[in-house]
């Protein structure tokens, strides 16, 4: 049987009747056990907008206090638009992903320059914009409007795989234009928002991807997966990238009592946001000790050498003194990183620029940081509030 057959037969068991129960079973259990999230209480479509972008690759207990914060700050459109960028990205620190917040903030400049302030209403209007992909327009459309627009995001393309018991990769074209058309073809004229979001609340609360609970799922008699029997091994999992270890060195550039702090330019990691003198060193886990700086408590001679270089090449400073402070362990993406975060004493900075600041510990919070960055901010304001040496 070839693909294009396996696909239709799939739809076989959805008939009117029995589409028709699944929804009606679906929306009491949702009106029964919906959580209530502030994104929920409303219909305004840029709080929906909001909160959906900060959903992209994040869990729903890490967005709520962002999402409030954040439209305190900005609580409508026009107040984003007017911000700079490094405010935008401020509130948004910690959340990762931060093309998510560059984005929203060309969307929303967007929206009042040449909108007027008028939010799209439509699918199509929403994806022509940054950041928006198919299933945000889906989701802004429906919960907004209250308007038919089929949903695929991570929790539903589960719970659809195994409502089809399709086996094959629904991230493959064919496997997500199976599950675009299932969407479209479940999706209800009457309150159709409301059946999105309990479609969506399903695949987070029942059917979760390793200990799904069947017996008390509402679609259970239509459930393929569950039928054979099938429910731990569909869907498919994804493809794991292949993991690469990497040492990079944060310097606190110090003068007296000022630190260097620099704007990533576009198109590198964390753009917009500001940091620590930061590089990666190739030959880096040759230079290090196998247990590490913080057990040496002295920085090899040879690598020693090379951070000086490398500090007079990237920002013209000569080091007078270099300090090991301490070592933070964190992956982005597919790579694992070895951050050595350190502390380098110069007797002159360079001269600040729009890109380049001196920057008193107390003022660090006026800057957005990433999260490594934030956290060696942290220690040093820490040492400079207790008026005490650095730890070697």
């Amino acid at each position: 049987m070839t693909r294009r057959h396996q696909t239709e037969e799939l739809f076989e068991p959805y008939d009117t009747g029995t589409l028709s129960q699944m929804r009606k079973k679906l929306r009491n259990w949702y009106r029964q056990r919906a959580r209530d999230l502030p994104w929920r209480r409303t219909g305004n479509p840029y709080y929906i907008w909001i909160s959906e972008i900060m959903l992209q690759q994040t869990t729903v207990a890490a967005v709520v206090p962002y999402f409030e914060r954040f439209l305190q700050r900005f609580p409508d459109v026009e107040t984003l638009a007017a911000a700079e960028q490094g405010d935008v990205l401020r509130q948004w620190e910690g959340l990762g992903y931060y093309s998510r917040a560059r984005n929203i903030h060309k969307v929303a400049q967007h929206i009042v320059t040449v909108l007027r302030g008028e939010f799209p209403r439509t699918t199509d209007e929403l994806v022509a914009l940054p950041g928006i992909g198919r299933y945000t327009a889906g989701a802004i459309v429906s919960f907004a409007y209250d308007r038919p627009a089929p949903i695929v995001e991570a929790n539903t393309l589960r719970l659809y795989s195994r409502l089809l018991g399709y086996d094959g990769d629904p991230r493959s074209t064919a496997g997500q234009r199976l599950l675009w058309a299932f969407a479209e073809s479940i999706v209800p004229t009457k309150k159709p928002g409301e059946f999105n979001q309990s479609l969506m609340e399903l695949g987070s609360q029942v059917c979760t991807p390793n200990e799904p609970d069947c017996e008390s799922c509402p679609l259970l008699a239509g459930c393929r997966a569950f039928a054979a029997g099938r429910q731990h091994e569909i869907p498919v999992a994804a493809r794991k990238p292949e993991i690469t270890p990497v040492v990079e060195f944060a310097v606190a550039i110090e003068c007296d009592g000022r630190y260097l702090l620099r704007q990533n330019p576009e198109g590198q990691r964390w753009a917009g946001l500001w940091d620590f003198v930061r590089f990666p060193i190739d030959d880096a886990e040759t230079l290090l000790p196998h247990s590490g700086l913080r057990a040496q408590r002295a920085i090899p001679a040879k690598l020693l050498r090379t951070l000086r270089v490398r500090i007079a090449d990237d920002v013209g400073a000569d080091v007078a003194e270099l300090r090991f402070l301490k070592e933070i362990r964190h992956s982005v993406t597919r790579y694992r990183i070895r951050l050595q975060c350190l502390h380098a004493e110069v007797s002159e900075l360079p001269p600040s620029t729009e890109h380049l600041k001196a920057v008193e510990p107390a003022a660090f919070d006026d800057f957005p940081l990433s999260v490594t960055g934030r956290q060696l901010a942290d220690l040093i304001v820490a040492e400079h509030s207790t008026d005490r040496d650095l730890l070697f």
